[in-house]
This record gives structure tokens, C-alpha cells and sequence, in this order.
């Protein structure tokens, strides 16, 4: 069984620079394996410009073409199992995409304080909050349309650690008839988590780190008070809840796909620049 490992450091879709910097820095987080050898999606690194917002989606050319070349060294590769290190949230759509193509019953288990269903009407333009409502087959038409497979059913769908909806996202949620929960006063309990990944041969886990409490993990969105986002909040997991969930699902179920975005060191990203002003360290 060939298992890569995915960096596709997508910063456009989140329009901040520390993804890029986040995803080469959990690339080396990660336990080193030689037999998940590293294939990089081609995103251009931040040049400090900010990207024209065209219908509704900011950086829409940069951003369909990550998603392209993601796909691309997916079919180059053909491999078996897909870790994604992002980048933000949109890093999802591709692989997740194709692995549906090779697992026709495959559950995704979405671990993120945010549903991800917006489209550009909603107002919102950066890219990552629409994935997952791609591969539901709505939001963004151009999204959709670099799916080569069959949408998301909404009974494909778990999500765990999800926080307060928008009324849009409520209503996308409710209108596609996705079974969810907010879980402000408690998580989904080990036994639903069970019950939902016994029903498919392959499950694609999805975790954003900003599901963690950001009062205790200090690399997330929402642990820089500069950020406003499309006025949501932070999650309320801590690292110890999220790897019980994660042991869980990797004990029981066979695991095709696992993301791993919006990891954004910005403490670490603040001191790479430091550095990299000070002649010493470039000459």
C-alpha cells in the first residue's frame, strides 16, 4: 500500500503568509517515515501583494490552479493513502476527492470548529471556508467543477468539534440535510464517533487545528487578536480530548485520507523574519 504525504502549502485560499511558512514547518513536525515520501504541490511562495477578489472568491486564478496541480501529482503518484499537510482548508478538495474516486464508501470525519459550506455570496471571500461544501456538491461552481468524482452524500458527513453557525451556514447544512451537532456544551461521544466510521469501508479525516482552545494551543487563527475571520470563534478541544478522538478513529477505521491544516505559527513565522533581516544569517 503506497502512502505520500501531501504538502500543499496553500496560503492564497486563507490570505494570510504564515500558512506557507506553518505547512513547511509541520512537514519537519511530523514524524519522519521514508516510506511516505513528500510530493509538493506547486504554490507560489507570498510576495507580500494582496490578491484581487474576482467573483467573490480572492485570488481565484492562484487558487484553482493549487487545486490542479494538487490533482496532477495525485495521478502521477497514484498512491494509496494521502496525508495533506496544509496550508488551510482548501487542501481538503483535491485529495479528498480523488481518494472518493478510489473508495467508493468512504465517510469523512471533519474535526473543525467551522462547518467550511460558504460560497462567495455569503460574503466571505477566502477560499477555505468553502471546501467541504464543495464536496457536497454546492457553494462555488468552480470548485465544484474540478471534482472528477461523485459529491459527498450528507450521511457522509461527521463533524466533530463543530462551534456556532452563521445562518447561512445553518441553512446550507439544513437544506443538504447534513446530520450535525454544535458542540458548545460537549463533543460527539465515543460512541457516535464508533457508529459513524462502522458504516464505511474508508474514512477521510480532516483536522483543522483551530479546533483546538486557542487559549491553550497558541498557534490558531484565533490566538492572534489582530484576525477577525468571517466573525467566528475559536474551538474548545483541548490536545489531549483530540487525541483520544484521533486513537480512536485510527484504531478502528481504515484511514485513506488525513489533512492536517490551518496550522499557523505565527510566534515562529515572526521570528523566521527577524532573522532573515539580519545580515549575519544571509550573506
Amino acid at each position: 500500500m503506497k502512502t505520500i504525504r501531501l504538502l500543499y502549502p496553500d496560503h492564497v485560499s486563507g490570505g494570510l503568509e504564515t500558512y506557507y511558512f506553518g505547512a513547511h514547518l509541520l512537514a519537519h513536525i511530523l514524524p519522519e517515515n521514508a516510506a511516505q515520501p513528500l510530493v509538493t504541490v506547486n504554490i507560489a511562495p507570498p510576495d507580500g501583494r494582496e490578491k484581487a477578489v474576482t467573483d467573490g472568491i480572492c485570488g481565484r486564478a492562484e487558487v484553482l490552479a493549487g487545486i490542479m496541480d494538487a490533482k496532477a501529482k495525485l495521478k502521477a503518484e497514484s498512491p494509496d493513502r494521502v496525508i495533506t499537510i496544509g496550508g488551510n482548508c482548501l487542501v481538503s478538495l483535491a485529495p479528498f476527492d480523488y481518494l472518493h474516486g478510489k473508495y467508493e464508501n468512504a465517510g469523512i470525519v471533519w474535526i473543525d470548529a467551522h462547518p467550511d459550506v460558504s460560497a462567495p455570496a455569503d460574503g466571505y471571500p477566502n477560499a477555505h471556508a468553502m471546501v467541504l461544501g464543495a464536496l457536497l456538491g454546492g457553494g462555488d461552481e468552480s470548485l465544484r467543477a474540478c471534482m472528477d468524482n461523485r459529491r459527498f452524500e450528507p450521511g457522509e458527513i461527521l463533524y466533530v468539534g463543530l462551534q456556532s453557525l452563521h445562518d447561512y451556514q445553518r441553512r446550507f447544512l439544513d437544506e443538504k440535510g447534513v446530520n450535525y451537532k454544535v458542540q458548545t456544551d460537549g463533543f460527539v461521544s465515543p460512541e457516535e464517533i464508533s457508529a459513524f466510521i462502522s458504516r464505511f469501508d474508508h474514512i477521510l479525516v480532516h483536522l483543522d487545528v483551530d479546533v483546538l482552545d486557542e487559549r491553550f494551543f497558541h498557534s490558531t487563527y484565533f490566538a492572534n487578536p489582530e484576525l477577525v475571520g468571517d466573525g467566528s470563534g475559536g474551538g474548545k478541544m483541548t490536545m489531549d480530548t483530540l487525541a483520544d478522538i484521533l486513537g480512536q478513529i485510527t484504531s478502528q477505521a481504515d484511514v485513506a485520507g488525513f489533512t492536517i491544516a490551518e496550522y499557523l505559527p505565527f510566534d515562529e513565522h515572526r521570528l523566521h523574519k527577524m532573522f532573515s533581516g539580519i545580515k549575519l544569517f544571509t550573506e
